[in-house]
């Protein structure tokens, strides 16, 4: 290893390298070699002469710097030498345009990791450069949101997936020319190459840069990881790194012997994975739609159990469940079923499982009304088996089941044993050409399904909810402080105590983050593919990190407070006022619950089929003008189409875990987002800043999974939900190629970090 405890540092520059930045650097590199603590000291030695590069001088040092090489070429031998030296496990950091050193070496364009446009900006220009990597020593301690001068160099090929990235440049802070990279520009990498350690950053394009505080953190930074000074793990966002595996097999003809109709899973504390099936069969499996068939909708709601130490499937329940009609119109079709599963936090002592229900037995077929309910079963661990005689129902509340959809279905536990229950608004858009669902004239036996004030925006009906209560051992449950009502206001039967979240329309996947019990959700939106200046805006799908009870705004406003119209009896098609998200009133006829609602808070992320976090401008009164050609994308690396958000889990590093297939530390704190579809959809791990987020901040940060968790043929096709096992593993569940059915696609899968 070359070096030594003692560590000494070359820094390297051309003869006529531009003079004031060099020497710039040469003394910011002197300075950082006494900072902190003296074992991070390191001796300095400043040279223009390449004959530097020579086998044996080399040895002598921890880590080598490259700043401008001006004209400076190696000869054959000098770049062996520099080679050797690496795969002995040398440190190399390159500064800006010691990317253009060597240009005729693959080797060397390796070790740099990316090689300039030759048509990237040439000014200095000020850029907001995201610190996606919160745990390297170069970034650990920078703002997240770091704004500064210099030279913004574009890629010949764009080094993500091959490299660490470490920070990134937002190009719309600045103008990238013509070969910009899009979102995912990469200015700060590193990696381990061909034996050694790898450091660039393309910033410190200016002379200034070097006397700036936060350069110089992130240049020590560099300096301490490639002279094996500190550690880090510059491998976490290298694709290859990851392993996803397929852990069910396809299911044996007309059975369900492996994985039911996918719909939603959990994960004890020893590793077995529990995953539900909603309610259809196998592919051109027979359905019942025919309201006077006893057996309408009937289907099977499975439980199955992967444990990772037999690597064996098992079918531990199935329930009858309405839901099971097949595709079709909105009135043939149905989303009811098995929708959620949580275990209980005691599971491996108690053997608690939640699940989150329809059952068939309870349904009003002449009405078309269902009971919708959450119950406690217990898992008998000698069978391996549920005792579905075990059921308590906590909860159960009405649903209409004439239309279709928006069934909701997520569950989770914080940390003081409180269960959050994701319902859907259980209603059709259809009715309001895709935009607001505030229909009131469609109805069935009396029962409005098409306006989503009766359920959603309504404070006395648990449908369009996030719901929060704390199960008791004797099947009950108790009302925890701080829900959004506690049912006497207006003296009682107006409100729900239950209600956690109102206004939210399909939240199918709910998180609850470890470490904060902070809420994150993400919620499908309606179908209209376009904004309109009559009605508002296109079908967003919304992602929001909730901190507090409150008011999501559906149906009366989306995104960050951008309202809908209002429609009423007894013309429907005709237009009145806008939404007030402020002050939003529930003025259906199908309300029971109070008028006056909570104000609206803004949601985090939401995506249309045009493009991320559209926005526009607003007139006086705070009305967007919905124009298309206003539109402004403020989140530009997601776009939509077909879109149904699939939310996942902020992910939590553990030093303690023993285990080999963890995803690593800079995971740690990134809020996964993802879609059912693996298009242009949204599938990252974000950096939320926990000083706006409450009020609505929008992601600092963003890292695309789609090589990580594979997208396209032979890949995840279709999201349906995630989570990270005990030993710090991503389980994914991919629901298929057909629709309301099991086919040989849906599976369990398995990502780990190798």
């Amino acid at each position: 290893m070359p070096g030594g405890a003692e560590a000494r540092v070359l820094v390297f520059h051309g003869a006529d390298a531009p003079a004031e930045r060099t020497q710039a650097g040469v003394e910011a590199v002197e300075a950082l070699s006494a900072e902190g603590p003296s074992r991070e000291h390191f001796e300095v030695e400043t040279t223009d002469d390449p004959a530097v590069f020579d086998p044996t001088r080399l040895t002598d040092y921890n880590a080598i710097v490259f700043l401008s090489p001006g004209s400076t070429e190696l000869t054959d031998r000098q770049e062996s030498a520099l080679q050797n030296y690496v795969r002995m496990g040398g440190g190399f950091v390159g500064v800006h345009d010691a990317a253009n050193a060597q240009p005729e070496s693959t080797w060397f364009t390796g070790l740099l990791g990316a090689r300039p446009d030759p048509g990237s900006p040439q000014q200095v220009q000020t850029a907001v450069v995201e610190v996606g990597d919160r745990s390297h020593p170069a970034s650990r301690g920078l703002p997240v949101e770091w704004a500064r001068r210099d030279v913004w160099f574009n890629w010949t090929e764009n080094p993500s997936g091959e490299v660490h990235t470490v920070a990134r440049a937002r190009e719309r802070s600045y103008a990238p020319g013509t070969g910009a990279e899009g979102w995912d520009h990469p200015i700060s990498w590193c990696r381990d190459y061909d034996g050694g350690r790898s450091f660039y950053t393309a910033m410190g394009g200016t002379e200034r840069s070097f006397v700036e505080e936060n350069f110089r953190k992130h240049l020590r930074g560099a300096l301490l990881w490639t002279s094996r000074l500190s550690q880090a793990d510059c491998g976490a966002t290298i694709t290859g790194n990851y392993e996803a595996e397929r852990i069910t097999d396809p299911n044996q003809p007309q059975e369900l012997d492996q994985i039911g109709e996918p719909h939603g899973l959990d994960i004890a504390d020893d590793g077995r994975v529990f995953y539900i099936g909603r309610g259809g069969r196998w592919s051109n499996a027979p359905v019942v739609t025919d309201w006077n068939n006893p057996d309408v909708g009937l289907g099977p709601g499975t439980v199955h159990v992967y444990d990772p130490d037999t690597e064996e499937v098992s079918l531990a329940a199935s329930l009858e469940v309405f839901g099971n009609k097949g595709g079709g119109e909105e009135l043939v079709k149905n989303e009811e079923g098995l929708l959620g599963i949580a275990l209980d936090p005691d599971f491996l002592d108690n053997n608690w499982i939640y699940l989150h229900w329809t059952p068939h037995s309870e349904i009003d077929r002449e009405a078309r009304i269902a009971e919708r309910r959450v119950s406690r079963f217990t898992f008998d661990p000698a069978s391996g088996t549920i005792d579905l005689a075990s059921e308590r129902t906590l909860l159960s509340w009405p649903v209409q089941i004439h239309s279709c959809c928006h069934a909701g279905g997520g569950m989770d536990f914080d940390s003081d044993g409180n269960l959050y229950i994701a319902t859907g608004d259980n209603n059709s858009s259809g009715f309001s050409d895709g935009y607001s669902g505030n229909n009131p004239q469609p109805s069935f036996e009396g029962v409005s399904f098409a306006d989503a004030r009766r359920t959603a925006g309504n404070t006395n009906n648990l449908n369009g909810k996030i719901l929060r209560i704390h199960p008791e051992d004797d099947g009950t449950y108790t009302i925890p402080a701080g829900n959004l009502f506690t049912g006497e206001e207006e003296g009682g039967g107006r409100t729900r105590a239950e209600i956690y979240v109102m206004g939210v329309r399909n939240p199918a996947r709910i998180a609850i983050d470890p470490q904060t019990d902070w809420l994150y959700a993400g919620w499908v939106g309606p179908d209209a593919a376009n904004p309109s200046t009559t009605w508002g805006p296109a079908k967003y799908d919304t992602f929001a990190v909730i901190t507090r009870a409150g008011n999501r705004g559906w149906p009366y406003c989306m995104g960050n407070n951008q309202p809908y119209r209002d429609r009423n009896l007894p013309d429907p098609t005709q237009p009145l006022g806008w939404y007030d998200c402020a002050n939003p009133r529930n003025e259906s006829p199908h309300n029971d619950g109070l008028v006056e609602l909570p104000p609206v808070s803004p949601n985090n992320i939401w995506y249309s089929p045009q493009g991320g976090a559209p926005d526009y401008p607003r007139d006086a009164a705070g009305i967007p003008t919905y124009r298309a050609q206003d539109q402004r994308f403020v989140l530009p690396w997601l776009t939509g189409g077909g879109q149904a958000t699939m939310n996942g889990p902020v992910y939590r590093f553990d030093e303690e875990r023993d285990s080999e297939v963890a995803w690593p530390a800079y995971w740690d704190g990134k809020w996964f987002v993802g879609d059912f579809y693996d298009g242009t959809q949204p599938r990252h791990a974000v950096v939320m800043d926990p000083g706006n987020v409450a009020g609505g901040g929008i992601p600092v940060h963003a890292e695309s999974l789609d090589e990580i968790i594979p997208v396209g043929q032979g890949g995840i096709r279709n999201l349906m939900d995630w989570k990270f096992a005990p030993d710090g593993s991503l389980y994914v569940l991919d629901y298929g190629r057909g629709f309301f059915n099991a086919d040989a696609q849906s599976a369990l899968w398995r990502v780990t970090y190798t």
